[in-house]
């Protein structure tokens, strides 16, 4: 029921009596009294999960309705409003707030109810026919839609964002271990020079990381399928049809395309972030391997006199407001920041997981909602601009191939001729005097020339095999 307040304003009843909502707003009292409680920051849960939640509820009208349970005239202006809702219009809950979500999904019930009753002309607040709490809610509860909305949306952003992402990636880095195979340089292990690679392995190597964690994130994308809906409260399924949850995951798998499912275990998948949890692991992995890859590549780039010097990275914008010329590995260091900030999402999810999991509900879910779902957007977002803007236009300077003479490692191709402790003196002695191995080998092993140049081969050197041939097979 609703009557007149003051200009620009309506009066709402709910359960704890009368509460002032703004006249034109579609949310009603439960949700102002959660605006006016949570006044905490500017922070809100994203569209993905906005329009997963409002994907929820319209199938839940819509199976409610099958199972004979919401009456069609009631049904269809639901599912007509939920498909609206999903822009996120009215959705004003802060994500701090009550630890299971229940005023965000309060929030869609009261915005979805309100505009499927003016669709059947009547006006904000009337609560009728459509009631929020008695018909949208119909078979959930916030302790099972909540966690279900947010494996959706993690799901389908992966699917959408983040794997293309990662694939675009791995594209250009196996583009770029092509282009560069023919091009040998001198290893590095702990700082120091090692025997010979190709710079293409190492990007090669780069593809290998970013492949491995997009197998990662898709062994996760199947846990996160497994949604908690039918649960209710605490997992028993209370007020819910048995036929409810799967059949709405039936009409979620047709509408994204996705394989969601009711899970197999109401208790745990609603009792913990679990799921969420292994989730933002995978994608600390990702984090970390870009951040291996970035690191590298902008020590490759560095100087670039003063520095390594082996690659060049497209040059976006001036480094400096005082240096002249100078230029920065700037994308390099964006997405390391990227890095840094899902790293601390990825704590802020543990720290949930692990303290807001108490008895038959995790009370920290909004927090980690918003956290896996920000992580999700920004590496899909950095892996892309990272492959645009930064690997496809990466070049290798001379210098690589120009220090290989120089490297003292190339010993380690003497040591299966002339034994360990030889080539270890023939180092040592390159090393003191600024000499090369082969210079120093001439004079102080019995080696035929053709014998040492065979040895000293570097290409031979980025293969396996012993004596630095090719491996038997």
């Amino acid at each position: 029921m609703t009557s007149v307040a003051e200009e620009g304003t309506r009066i709402e009843r709910d359960s704890m009596g009368e509460v002032k909502v703004p006249s034109g707003a579609y949310f009603g009292a439960s949700t102002e009294r959660a605006r006016q409680n949570f006044p905490i920051s500017n922070l809100r849960l994203p569209r993905r999960f906005i329009r997963a939640l409002a994907q929820i509820k319209g199938a839940a009208a819509l199976v409610n309705a099958e199972l004979g349970l919401l009456e069609t005239r009631l049904a269809n202006p639901i599912q007509q409003a939920a498909e609206e809702v999903e822009e996120g219009k009215d959705f004003v809950v802060d994500v701090f707030q009550t630890g299971s979500g229940t005023s965000t999904n309060t929030n869609a019930n009261e915005v979805i109810a309100n505009r499927a009753n003016e669709i059947l002309g009547q006006p904000l607040g009337s609560r009728q026919p459509v009631h929020p709490n008695d018909h949208v809610n119909k078979c959930q509860s916030s302790n099972d839609v909540i966690p279900s909305a947010m494996q959706l949306a993690a799901l389908v952003a992966i699917h959408e964002e983040l794997l293309p992402a990662l694939a675009y990636l791995k594209d250009a880095l196996d583009r770029k271990a092509k282009e560069f195979m023919p091009v040998i340089k001198t290893g590095r292990t702990h700082l120091q020079d090692a025997t010979p690679i190709r710079l293409g392995q190492e990007f090669l190597g780069y593809a290998g990381q970013v492949e491995r964690s997009a197998n990662r994130i898709r062994l996760v994308a199947e846990e996160l399928a497994e949604l908690p809906l039918g649960g209710t409260a605490v997992g028993t399924g209370i007020n819910a049809h048995p036929e409810f949850a799967q059949r709405v995951c039936a009409h979620l798998a047709r509408r994204t395309g996705l394989e969601v499912h009711e899970t197999g275990n109401h208790f745990q998948a609603q009792a913990t972030l679990d799921t969420v949890l292994s989730t933002a692991g995978a994608l600390r992995t990702v984090a970390v391997s870009l951040w291996k890859i970035g690191n590298d590549l902008r020590w490759f780039a560095s100087g670039p006199r003063a520095g390594l010097g082996e690659i060049t990275l497209p040059e976006v914008q001036p480094g400096s407001s005082i240096m002249p010329g100078k230029v920065n590995p700037v994308i390099i260091e964006s997405m390391t920041m990227v890095v840094a900030k899902v790293l601390g999402n990825d704590q802020t999810i543990a720290i949930a997981a692990q303290s807001g999991s108490i008895f038959e509900l995790n009370l920290m879910m909004p927090v980690a909602a918003y956290a896996l779902l920000e992580s999700i957007a920004l590496l899909s977002a950095s892996a892309q601009n990272f492959a645009r803007q930064s690997i496809a236009g990466i070049k290798a300077t001379e210098r690589g191939p120009q220090m290989v003479e120089q490297g003292l490692m190339l010993a380690t191709a003497l040591a299966p001729a002339i034994g360990y402790d030889a080539a270890a003196k023939i180092a040592k002695e390159a090393l003191v005097t600024g000499k090369t191995i082969r210079e120093v080998a001439r004079e102080q092993t019995r080696l035929a020339p053709e014998e040492l140049d065979r040895l000293l081969d570097p290409s031979r050197m980025t293969q396996p095999g012993v004596e630095a041939g090719p491996a038997g097979g």
